[in-house]
């Protein structure tokens, strides 16, 4: 893997040498206490590594493939490449002054997917929001808070959006609530704008936006925002990441996606279709 391809970030390639480890574990009937006592750690030590929640280090890798009964060379070797590079720090390092512990793996994630559908009730998502839009949402929720660190989370945001940019970034599928459109965040001028900047996205064949209009009434997904990232590796689990105020949620179990994934389905099915997208974007423009 090459660090431009989808799905080499270091934050997925963590994810995918644990979920190696772990089958080669299982498959020996090894216990995570035994592994963790091998590599003088603990049971929940292996549990972290095997979620990819952990940097590694190359002994202890090395060492648990010997107990998992790991010999050829060149099946070590491949393994302990991994490792050089999902320690390596993924571009979003240099914002650690302003990036929340808990969003750096959703960065992560969102730098290897191969497909994020997100559903959002308050703002324009954030891989779709013009700079001035940006600064005003950073703006209103950083009370307290110096122009200087306000000017690095926009700068964060713009570099997230790149992905979008790439030849192989993700398709990026949007449903977002009328509400999120109506709501004058930064003034007319700047809402005007940002949903303009919409209706220009709409051109990358990448990129689907739809409407949650108000009259639908009540839906499946009142719950709030979410998204769901697709990874290009079979090995890797689809994730739902649920953003809290202060905290986020990360669910990779078969049931809590499958959940999620049925809401967005009907999300997708009542909302507008991207001809109707684009009629009441340029309806909502006119109005500001």
């Amino acid at each position: 893997m090459t660090q431009n391809q989808p799905g080499s970030g270091p934050t997925a390639l963590r994810i995918l040498l644990g979920s190696q480890l772990r089958k080669l574990r299982e498959a020996k009937n090894v216990t995570r206490e035994e592994a963790g006592h091998l590599i003088r750690g603990s049971e929940s030590k292996i549990s972290r590594m095997e979620l990819g929640r952990v940097g590694f280090k190359e002994r202890d890798v090395a060492d648990l493939l010997t107990l998992y009964g790991v010999v050829d060379a060149q099946a070590r070797a491949a393994v302990l490449d991994l490792v050089a590079t999902a320690n390596e720090p993924g571009w979003w390092h240099r914002f650690n002054d302003v990036l929340p512990t808990w969003f750096q793996a959703y960065v992560g994630l969102e730098e290897a997917a191969a497909r994020i559908r997100t559903y959002e009730v308050q703002f324009v998502p954030g891989l779709l929001q013009t700079k001035e839009y940006t600064r005003a949402v950073v703006t209103a929720g950083a009370a307290g808070i110096g122009a200087e660190e306000i000017a690095r989370r926009v700068d964060l945001r713009l570099e997230r959006q790149r992905i979008l940019d790439k030849p192989d970034g993700p398709i990026f599928w949007a449903v977002i609530d009328e509400a999120a459109l109506r709501r004058p965040i930064g003034g007319a001028e700047v809402m005007r704008a940002q949903i303009e900047h919409l209706i220009e996205l709409m051109r990358q064949q990448s990129i689907t936006i739809q409407i949650m209009p108000f009259s639908f009434g009540g839906h499946s997904a009142e719950g709030g925002a979410f998204s769901i990232l697709r990874f290009p590796d079979n090995d890797l689990p689809d994730v739902v990441y649920v953003e809290q105020l202060a905290s986020a949620l990360y669910l990779d179990k078969r049931e809590d996606v499958d959940r999620y994934t049925e809401v967005m389905e009907r999300l997708c099915a009542v909302s507008t279709t991207p001809d109707e997208t684009i009629e009441l974007l340029r309806t909502i423009a006119d109005e500001f």
